[in-house]
């Protein structure tokens, strides 16, 4: 019978290459996966996959089964995990995924009540994703995602948590510290500095820059907030940023903050989290201690 086993094989064949790299990983004989597999394929009278050289390739079969292990096995350690949990005297483990950079100082305005509120449930952060955010909530690599651009998925539903508006970080000796609002021409011989994001994901470019065609000469990414307005103040150029983090630098730095557009840019940050899993005590409290933090 098709067991965890086999998905587990063709997920570390896949993930390495190589039979024999793949039982390494497995802590395993070859000759010993081999035989599993050949075992498996004798059952159901389909190869999983097939030599390409040095290497293997996976057949149809072995995809679909490849497909299903990388959607299950994930759950399955998630499962093992809360239980490990529940073992050791915790009530269970929550996984953030955060693919919002500046969120960070809200995120931990958020951890501390929830934490003194939960002691007895575990927390985890994470930035990093092997396939976006997305795919890491469906794939149970963490539990809620952090993001400001929700992307809409069967499964999946979001909570926005607050609302900000995307203003330029200026010098408060700058020109445009002066205007209302500015317009794209505006940036065309400033270095503007954002997170390090791809511009196609930056709502400076897709809603102000790119609609009519303007160009920046200079762009840099900045990884941290601090850094990023320590620049700005500097007179080293300026930089697309959440209304917050702007109002809570303003007087000690020497920046100001211009709209971007007449218009300006509005977000959301939204909480987005897998259907029903809303029901689960310890997560609806982050939802709940989330909703009452301003950023």
């Amino acid at each position: 019978m098709l067991d965890r086993q086999h998905l587990s094989i063709l997920r570390e064949v896949d993930r390495m290459g190589s039979l024999t790299a793949a039982a390494e990983r497995l802590n395993v004989s070859q000759s010993a996966l081999s035989h599993t597999i050949r075992k498996l394929e004798d059952r159901y009278g389909v190869a999983m996959w097939e030599k390409d050289g040095r290497n293997l390739r996976l057949t149809d079969a072995g995809r679909y089964i490849l497909t299903l292990a990388q959607r299950v096995l994930p759950q399955i350690e998630r499962a093992e995990n809360v239980l490990s949990d529940y073992r050791h005297g915790q009530r269970g483990s929550l996984k953030i995924g955060m693919e919002c950079h500046p969120c960070h100082q809200w995120l931990m305005s958020v951890t501390k009540p929830y934490l003194m509120e939960w002691p007895d449930v575990g927390l985890e952060l994470t930035t990093s994703f092997a396939f976006g955010g997305v795919a890491a909530l469906t794939g149970y690599e963490i539990d809620i995602l952090i993001t400001p651009d929700p992307i809409e998925m069967p499964g999946i539903h979001y909570l926005p948590v607050f609302d900000y508006e995307l203003v330029l970080a200026v010098p408060v000796d700058h020109p445009l510290a002066l205007k209302r609002h500015a317009q794209p021409a505006d940036l065309l011989d400033e270095t503007l500095f954002t997170y390090p994001v791809p511009p196609e994901r930056l709502d400076v470019f897709t809603q102000f820059l790119v609609p009519v065609n303007c160009r920046l000469r200079h762009h840099r990414n900045i990884e941290t907030t601090e850094m990023m307005l320590q620049l700005v103040a500097a007179g080293r150029g300026v930089s697309a940023i959440p209304d917050w983090l702007v109002r809570r630098e303003a007087a000690a730095l020497g920046v100001r903050s211009v709209r971007i557009g007449q218009s300006g840019i509005q977000k959301s940050i939204h909480l987005g989290l897998r259907d029903g899993d809303d029901t689960v005590d310890f997560i609806a409290g982050f939802l709940e201690t989330s909703r009452k933090t301003l950023a």
